[in-house]
């Protein structure tokens, strides 16, 4: 099969792989929005995980085809396999995944747990029988056996094909000038079972491939500082979750109920409960306000900038997981303010960690992560760590008639002052 992609061109797949993409649980992916509410600040931004599953595939046969080129033996069934798995790496995503598993913490990650376990123990995983491959994918996936090292570290790591392709996928979508050198590819290698990038050579440290890599490692910021954590982007996500934690008020939208919903369905879904006839005139507020692209606003910003790194985590030790008291805090200030709390969320992140510096790398005097103190020389490296984990944000959303009185009010609850102060 082969299929044009406005990222990478011509995809060839594989009939195993064409078959696996046929399948109604990757299809659903053509509804979910790779980068969630990013489409309210950047228009293009409406591509979705189905094309980015697509090119994470062809992402992880361009990494087997340079591998080979540096002498490991690929054969042609584990390569298939490795890509059966890209295509499938996503297929356990909720819609809005990120913000209601990583922001908000109202599911468990998508891949972790049992649920990619309960997707595979349907008919996903008895067409992967069918098609004679389903212990190898499942090895891959890291769901059950085990693979190679290199193999899975293909489809999910630090820099892979999954990296490797939404980079260049969201940067083209949202319009911005920004990429990375194919040279990139051809650094990877494998030693002792691990897939590294190779960055020295006849014992000294190979310049070309320590730029590309920070050049990587410049766009992976870049993107999360102008996209992936813009404001509006991540106010609007946040409505979307607070529409999810009133459903759940009413007992709806348990964790396996997401994954028959794409974005449009999970939206309808809310503005009818708890039931079509009643619906919850808190929720369809939410997702009519989100239609019409009337979103909350900053009414109260923490950065990493004025709170100290203790602090901090305090501040994520109190209000990231634990929606018990991010919804008493809410509470309090919705009474403050005169609001109901459906009108008020505390948005707290966990702290910004850039996992992909500590891709494993061959440099001068062995194999080392790249981020390890003891990699040595590599102040770009820690430069962009640094800057990464000051990208963090605390914010209080509410609707723009509240954003006036919010700064006072959240600084007596939260004890700091607000570096954002809303025009008069």
């Amino acid at each position: 099969m082969l299929i044009r992609d406005p990222v990478h061109g011509d995809v060839r797949l594989g009939a195993v792989e064409a078959a696996v993409l046929d399948a109604p649980e990757v299809q659903r992916l053509r509804g979910i929005r790779q980068l969630g509410t990013a489409y309210l600040v950047y228009p293009g931004c409406t591509h979705s995980r189905f094309e980015h599953s697509l090119g994470a595939c062809h992402v992880a046969h361009r990494l087997c085809e340079n591998l080979r080129r540096r002498g490991r033996a690929i054969d042609a069934r584990d390569e298939e396999c490795i890509g059966a798995a890209a295509l499938l790496h996503d297929v356990t995503h909720a819609p809005f995944g990120h913000t209601l598993e990583d922001e908000r913490c109202l599911f468990p990650r998508h891949d972790k747990g049992s649920r990619m376990s309960r997707l595979l123990a349907g008919s996903l995983g008895d067409l992967l029988a069918r098609l004679g491959c389903r212990a190898e994918v499942e090895a891959v996936l890291g769901v059950r056996g085990t693979a190679p090292a290199w193999m899975s570290q293909i489809v999910s790591s630090t820099i892979d094909a999954d990296l490797l392709d939404y980079l260049r996928r969201d940067s083209y979508y949202a319009g911005v000038a920004q990429t990375y050198d194919d040279r990139l590819f051809s650094y990877f290698a494998v030693e002792a079972d691990q897939l590294v990038l190779l960055m020295s050579k006849h014992g000294m440290e190979r310049p070309d491939a320590r730029s590309e890599t920070v050049q990587l490692l410049r766009l992976r910021y870049f993107l999360t500082e102008r996209i992936y954590y813009h404001h509006t982007k991540v106010a609007a996500g946040a409505m979307v979750s607070k529409a999810v934690e009133l459903a759940q008020e009413h007992g709806a939208l348990a964790e396996d109920e997401l994954l028959g919903l794409d974005d449009a369905g999970l939206l309808h879904r809310l503005a009818a409960l708890p039931h079509p006839d009643r619906p919850d005139p808190r929720i369809v507020r939410l997702v009519q306000a989100l239609a019409r692209r009337e979103l909350f606003k900053r009414g109260y910003v923490l950065s990493a900038l004025t709170v100290p790194a203790a602090e901090r985590r305090a501040l994520v030790e109190r209000y990231h997981a634990d929606r018990r008291r991010r919804g008493e805090a809410e509470a309090r200030i919705a009474a403050a303010l005169g609001c109901d709390a459906g009108e008020v969320i505390v948005y707290c992140p966990a702290l910004t960690v850039m996992k992909e510096a500590a891709v494993l790398a061959h440099l001068p005097g062995g194999v080392r992560r790249l981020n390890a103190s003891e990699s040595g020389g590599l102040s770009e490296i820690a430069a962009l760590e640094e800057r990464y984990a000051q990208l963090w944000r605390f914010y209080v959303f509410v609707p723009k008639e509240h954003v006036a009185r919010t700064a006072d009010v959240a600084r007596e609850l939260f004890g700091f002052a607000s570096e954002h102060r809303a025009q008069a």
